[in-house]
């Protein structure tokens, strides 16, 4: 008799057949995504030489390399996104819809992996405020729906493998193969089933085994030891993480307000919209680099316990805050998770910034609450806690930091739940399918 791992009466070798589909499948995405990164790195690196040639230069070329810089790689990444349905924006949305069967993933859904690749390397290459890990969940998501047909697994089978590799794909983001794991279960299919764990430890531990030739497997925000906060601390992680969830609300609807501010543009070409919104980015860049760009070093920098003037926080907090929906409007590959982690180790560090005159010694550090806020936000946006926590826990290795996760992450969620805020995926998939 078939057991519950291989599926209904009847599927047993269907089922098992699955397991062994996902793991060539799942090499592939650990070797896209790792590629993934690696030329972003590279990306990233060229950017921040044409900047200091631009500031080396003076004059209106410090202004107008960023600015042409920002705008055409914009514009190009948006008209490569036109070209193929669901490549721009992130994705996640797409992938949840499939799941739930109210899209499909289409015949042509290969076509997403160069669309998403070049596009999403030009768009995030080029400054503007955008996740590299969008693209790469919705290409292990394509791999993995691609991988079902070639096979010829039943349409059940391959939806299934289409969700759980689009998991491999956020473990390979974020070397966080546990954060992949809880974001199928927490955030794509809100439940738990043993052959969907099984789909997606499969397919994430193989992509891993990939990418690490490719990244290596080194933590993505390596931090100093840090002692367990004292337990007192806790209702003041619980007021900070409440704080961080009215954000991560307002931040949602400034994502989905922006998109329905451009879709009224009708006078105003697609692609000449997202150069305006690169120009506008490139501008931000030119000012300062940390503007600008997913904001791995601007997070690496403050959970290392760098901590600028209060004022200076708050008006970088305001002006990403604002650019990431901005950018995310550009309608270019692209993902909100990155962006959302530094915008809330931007929070956690201003948060102890104004706080820190009035707590006693032996308190939490500026690390500790960056961490925790990267956490608290996502929660309040994305309302999958877990995965949260999970993630900024194998991103920095600070596992004495478990409690106030978990805490604000719970404040987080309840209070963007109080305010009556949608998941922001859910609204995207929501404005994806009522649009032609």
């Amino acid at each position: 008799m078939p057991g519950p791992l291989s599926g209904p009466p009847g599927r047993a070798p269907q089922g098992y057949r699955a397991y062994l589909v996902a793991v060539p499948a799942g090499a592939l995405v650990g070797l896209v995504g790792g590629a993934f990164r690696r030329c972003l790195e590279g990306a990233t690196e060229l950017r921040g030489r044409l900047l200091e040639t631009a500031d080396g230069l003076g004059g209106p070329g410090r202004l107008l390399i960023p600015v042409a810089l920002a705008a055409v790689g914009a514009a190009v990444a948006c008209a490569i996104a036109r070209r193929v349905p669901h490549a721009a924006g992130s994705g996640i949305q797409h992938v949840e819809a499939v799941w739930r069967q109210e899209a499909d993933p289409g015949p042509r859904s290969l076509w997403l992996l160069p669309a998403k690749f070049l596009g999403g390397l030009i768009a995030i290459g080029s400054g503007l405020v955008l996740g590299r890990e969008g693209p790469i969940v919705h290409m292990g998501a394509s791999i993995g729906s691609g991988a079902g047909r070639l096979t010829r697994l039943d349409a059940d089978d391959a939806r299934q493998l289409h969700t759980a590799l689009s998991g491999a794909g956020l473990a390979t983001a974020f070397t966080a193969p546990l954060g992949g794991l809880l974001f199928v279960c927490e955030e794509v299919t809100r439940t738990v089933r043993p052959r969907m764990v099984l789909l997606t430890l499969i397919g994430t531990a193989s992509a891993l085994a990939c990418s690490r030739f490719l990244v290596g497997d080194a933590l993505v925000f390596p931090v100093a030891p840090m002692p367990v906060p004292p337990v007192w601390t806790l209702p003041l992680f619980l007021l900070f993480g409440a704080v961080a969830g009215l954000l991560g609300a307002a931040y949602a609807s400034l994502v989905v307000g922006t998109l329905s501010v451009c879709d009224r543009l009708t006078r105003v070409p697609p692609v000449a919209r997202a150069a305006a919104i690169g120009a506008v980015v490139g501008l931000l860049m030119a000012y300062d680099p940390l503007l600008a760009g997913g904001g791995d070093p601007l997070s690496e920098a403050l959970l290392a316990g760098g901590v600028p003037a209060v004022a200076v926080l708050a008006g970088c907090f305001a002006v990403r805050f604002a650019a990431g929906p901005l950018s995310y409007a550009a309608a270019t590959p692209g993902g909100l998770f990155a962006p959302l982690l530094a915008l809330g180790a931007l929070w956690g560090t201003f948060a102890h910034a104004v706080t820190a005159p009035l707590l006693p010694p032996g308190a939490a550090g500026p690390g500790a609450f960056a961490a925790v806020g990267m956490a608290a936000l996502f929660a309040g946006v994305v309302r999958a806690p877990f995965t949260g926590v999970v993630l900024v826990l194998e991103m920095t290795g600070a596992t004495p930091l478990v409690l106030p996760l978990l805490v604000a992450c719970f404040a987080a969620t309840l209070a963007a739940d109080a305010v009556e805020s949608e998941p922001v995926y859910d609204r995207l998939r929501r404005r994806m399918l009522e649009r032609p």
